[in-house]
């Protein structure tokens, strides 16, 4: 089969300033959300990757009105769905998330549809980032948590949480476009994909596996089952065409391995992924159908759902002054 022959919608700049990074996987110091001063920058060359600049990703030609004060994303039945997207503006869209491990990206895709709850995920995946595993899943119960399954399985990724609250105008576009062109999407996901492998960024290592069946079915997934990596990179690097003599090999890094374990088998972590020759996003073994149509009524069959106690919200593993976090 013929290899993609379409030119990279990204202009490798070695010498610009990196892109705001995309998360990568639980620093020693987490930043908190909300951010201290304005979001980190990068002044691409004309043409080349925009920096998701808040509230303004993609660019707003013609694209989502804003949101009212305090409706964020809009209310069901508010705005009409969001315009198609060219397949640039897809490209540009998921290109801080293409190379993630497939399943740590299913869920980020189904969280982005949930964006009002996201901030609030994110500040209490920081203040408890020194938990892990069965402790943080416990945590999660005994303070009695109501979020949305997706964005509860993104609650050992504090970093992932703080990046897209951070630019929600980008957590909200991708959402929107998961929502009503969920296979256009896949598609932008799998041509990034092709082009970051054609150029060699994109190869098996000790932190991923990379299964290539052909253009349209390029697999990343974590090399021990349950034991993730998150990649970080610049777009405008591992999607365009090295130059010569360009040592590829550190163009992608990651951070720290986080496990997921059977504790958060009630968020979807089950069996998550794709089918990408049939435009299917799955958790926890089944179809994720939500759509903009049945966005206010979609309930995701998970085989053995979580569901927080009636009642507010509690907290019981709060950082206290002086208290040391756990890593």
């Amino acid at each position: 089969m013929a290899m993609l022959a379409t030119a990279p919608v990204f202009a490798q700049d070695q010498n610009s300033n990196p892109p705001p990074p995309p998360p990568d996987a639980q620093q020693q110091n987490p930043p908190q959300y909300p951010p201290q001063g304005p979001p980190q920058q990068y002044p691409p060359a004309q043409g080349q990757y925009p920096p998701p600049s808040q509230g303004q990703y993609p660019p707003p030609q013609g694209q989502y009105p804003p949101p009212a004060q305090g409706q964020y994303p809009p209310a069901q039945g508010q705005y009409p769905a969001p315009p198609v997207l060219a397949p640039q503006q897809l490209d540009q869209l998921v290109g801080p998330i293409a190379l993630y491990p497939d399943g740590l990206l299913a869920q980020v895709l189904a969280a982005a549809s949930y964006s009002n709850e996201i901030p609030d995920a994110a500040a209490w995946a920081n203040q408890h980032s020194y938990l892990r595993g069965d402790a943080l899943a416990n945590a999660i119960r005994q303070d009695n948590l109501n979020f949305d399954p997706s964005i509860m399985a993104l609650l050992p990724f504090p970093s992932v949480l703080n990046y897209m609250a951070q630019y929600m105008g980008w957590t909200q576009a991708l959402g929107n476009a998961v929502l009503s062109e969920r296979d256009q999407v896949m598609d932008a996901v799998q041509r990034l994909r092709q082009q970051a492998y054609s150029y060699g960024y994109l190869r098996s290592g000790p932190y991923s596996q990379v299964v290539y069946a052909g253009p349209g079915d390029i697999e990343v997934l974590p090399v021990t089952p349950g034991y993730y990596y998150v990649p970080y990179y610049n777009p405008l690097i591992v999607f365009a065409r090295p130059r010569p003599g360009f040592f590829i090999g550190g163009a992608i890094r990651f951070g720290p391995g986080i496990t997921i374990g059977a504790a958060f088998a009630p968020w979807g972590w089950g069996n998550v992924g794709f089918g990408w020759r049939t435009h299917t996003l799955l958790i926890d073994r089944q179809p994720w159908g939500r759509t903009w149509v049945n966005r206010g009524a979609y309930v995701h069959p998970y085989a053995a759902p979580y569901r927080a106690n009636p009642g507010p919200r509690v907290e019981h593993h709060e950082v206290r002054g002086g208290e040391e976090r756990r890593r």
